[in-house]
């Protein structure tokens, strides 16, 4: 049957939510997943689909190639190809207690910026293959062709990535709570200094990744170990009081406001049987005046 445009149109309008967390998950970038959704259409719209039996099928594919390319051109810019050059990725960001349905499809599985920045670190195929299959469960037989791998391949790639993503990014404590309660209780030691307290909270192997403001922006600069992370928490305890609760990639996070109005910064937190493992913080002035953080001031 011979597609009319409005109705090629209404159905990648439908198929549009999935497509976006398809590609924020590849990309961790907002922009660059819009960017990506944008060039899927133009492809979609010049191809007669008439034969597609599963256009949400096809469509996930167009995105998924569009996006290992871009991920393979990221590659290729770097100059140390033994530095992985990652910022922080780009966080989803909502008020506790405020429902948003385009947001809910993104965050379906709970990827959390931690899980975001592991992620980054990936090679564009193991990325496409992890994403693809432990994420919107793809068979392999379905993503080898678009990496130009065997299924066995593919396999290999996601188990490999898999590994990586499980060592440096555990599944978060799913009850939001308890989340809430580990980082109310960083925020309150570091505001009053208290060393035993953070140390209380923070898992002893924490790592805490901020992207290190305009100068370094492209990279994250890494700290630590629980006694190290500490004593950087007590230099920012005089921020403690501007921080409002946040839910960042769908955990117990903060988006600190100064007296003026201006973000200082946005803190996510993994919280993980009631301890905190990783931090990450975003302190690029650029990166902050970008983003809508009205429903927060």
């Amino acid at each position: 049957m011979d597609e009319t445009r409005p109705s090629r149109t209404a159905l990648f309008e439908e198929h549009r939510p999935h497509l976006r967390a398809v590609a924020y998950r590849m990309l961790g970038s907002i922009t660059e997943a819009e960017d990506a959704l944008q060039e899927a259409w133009l492809r979609y719209d010049r191809t007669d689909t008439s034969e597609v039996t599963n256009p949400g099928g096809w469509l996930t594919t167009v995105v998924s190639r569009v996006c290992l390319n871009l991920l393979r051109d990221r590659a290729q810019r770097r100059e140390d190809p033994l530095d992985p050059g990652t910022g922080i990725p780009d966080p989803l960001l909502r008020r506790e207690g405020v429902v948003d349905p385009e947001q809910e499809v993104l965050l379906a599985d709970s990827v959390g910026l931690a899980l975001m920045v592991v992620l980054e670190s990936l090679s564009p195929a193991e990325r496409v293959a992890f994403v693809l299959h432990d994420l919107f469960a793809l068979p392999f037989e379905e993503i080898a062709p678009l990496i130009e791998k065997t299924a066995a391949a593919t396999r290999q790639l996601a188990s490999r990535a898999r590994r990586k993503v499980q060592g440096q990014a555990p599944a978060p404590d799913r009850d939001l709570g308890r989340q809430r309660t580990a980082v109310n209780a960083f925020f309150a030691a570091a505001r009053t200094g208290d060393l035993d307290g953070l140390l209380a909270v923070l898992d002893p192997d924490v790592v805490l990744r901020s992207d290190g403001g305009a100068v370094m922006a492209r990279h994250t600069v890494v700290l630590a170990g629980a006694a190290t992370v500490a004593g950087q928490a007590v230099l920012w305890g005089k921020l403690s009081p501007f921080a409002r609760p946040a839910l960042v990639n769908g955990t117990a996070g903060a988006v600190v406001i100064g007296d003026n109005g201006r973000a200082l910064s946005i803190m996510a937190f993994t919280v993980v049987e009631g301890s905190i493992t990783s931090i990450e913080v975003i302190t690029d002035q650029e990166r902050l005046a970008a983003m809508d953080l009205s429903a927060f001031r």
